[in-house]
């Protein structure tokens, strides 16, 4: 998920392992394992000169078991040995920071497993990603009220029992959150395998995922031999299914797949993608189908697009170029959220 969820999260972790020996510090602490799997998006552009490459290097090894595994004693002797010293001396024990950064370290890549981006949870031995898609990479409703239980517990005594009932609060409501997006994802698959029905859409198969920020406006890919079925669904919506399905042609002929970077492309699209000829001599529009379009009504708005290109007889991907999203796009979003 996104940094300060991750941060959060770890945060927590930290609080429930040394809160009541060394206060505040812990959830510093906490904070900096829970964000040290997310340090692998600078080391893959330092390891790569391929953007393919070093974007298929995030949430690879660095959030995975093994390296939560390794990690936490790495990173737990480190602090031990710098912060036991001085007058803080005996205050602590090895083993208690080990477990810190183990659950700080370990929790990050379990949660990002919930999310569609997907995680590589048993890198090295695998490189299949580990996703559930039952909630977005950002989701205000899972964070924003773990983060204020948080806050909150930072002005209590270390000692007292009110520090921990925040952190219980925190850690229950934003669980009993996550069990609802997984029982709303369940739901929302019955609606849209209904809506393909509906529209006798014989599909070989679909993804369904909820849109960015919420767990309200939900979207579908369905595949066939030639073609991508797009769709969306709001729990706000009268319908019992969803009304509007968009086609759009793979056209996977475009370019010769077979290329190691451009195969691993599609292997971190999981297939799902689209090719189209853009202006530039050479150049291809990519469009990863995984992720929703911003305009459920217009299939070139789709957020998750890279332009590739072949230079030196090697595949790459220009990089996001961070234009901010169409107001009118934006509107749409807003106005499918609410239903029809």
């Amino acid at each position: 998920m996104d940094s300060l969820t991750q941060i959060v999260l770890g945060a927590a972790c930290g609080e429930a392992i040394l809160g009541k020996k060394i206060g505040n510090k812990a959830l510093l602490f906490g904070a900096i394992g829970g964000t040290i799997p997310d340090l692998d998006v600078f080391i893959g552009k330092m390891l790569y000169n391929n953007e393919i490459q070093a974007m298929a290097f995030h949430r690879g090894f660095m959030h995975s078991i093994l390296f939560a595994v390794l990690s936490c004693f790495v990173f737990g002797w480190i602090t031990f040995k710098l912060y036991n010293a001085g007058k803080r001396k005996h205050t602590t024990t090895l083993k208690s920071w080990i477990t810190l950064f183990f659950w700080s370290i370990f929790t990050h890549p379990i949660l990002d497993c919930f999310t569609p981006y997907g995680t590589q949870l048993f890198a090295p031995f695998s490189n299949y990603r580990v996703a559930f898609n039952n909630i977005s990479v950002a989701d205000p409703m899972y964070t924003i009220p773990f983060l204020i239980c948080i806050i909150i517990l930072m002005f209590f005594n270390r000692k007292r029992a009110r520090r921990s009932w925040w952190l219980k609060v925190g850690i229950y409501i934003s669980s009993i959150y996550m069990l609802f997006t997984i029982i709303n994802k369940f739901y929302i698959d019955s609606i849209f395998k209904k809506s393909f029905k509906k529209a006798g859409i014989n599909y070989q198969r679909f993804s369904a995922q909820p849109t960015i920020l919420n767990n309200i406006l939900w979207y579908s890919v369905a595949e066939t031999d030639k073609n991508y079925h797009l769709t969306f669904y709001s729990l706000l919506d009268k319908s019992s299914v969803a009304e509007k399905i968009l086609t759009i042609e793979k056209k996977h002929d475009l370019i010769d797949m077979t290329d190691t970077n451009l195969e691993t492309l599609t292997w971190f699209s999981n297939n799902y993608y689209n090719l189209s000829k853009k202006e530039k001599v050479g150049t291809y529009k990519y469009v990863d189908l995984r992720y929703p379009m911003l305009n459920p009504e217009d299939v070139k708005t789709s957020v998750f697009n890279f332009t590739i290109f072949n230079k030196n007889q090697v595949w790459d991907i220009l990089p996001f170029d961070g234009s901010p999203p169409n107001k009118d796009d934006f509107s749409k979003f807003i106005e499918r959220l609410k239903g029809i």
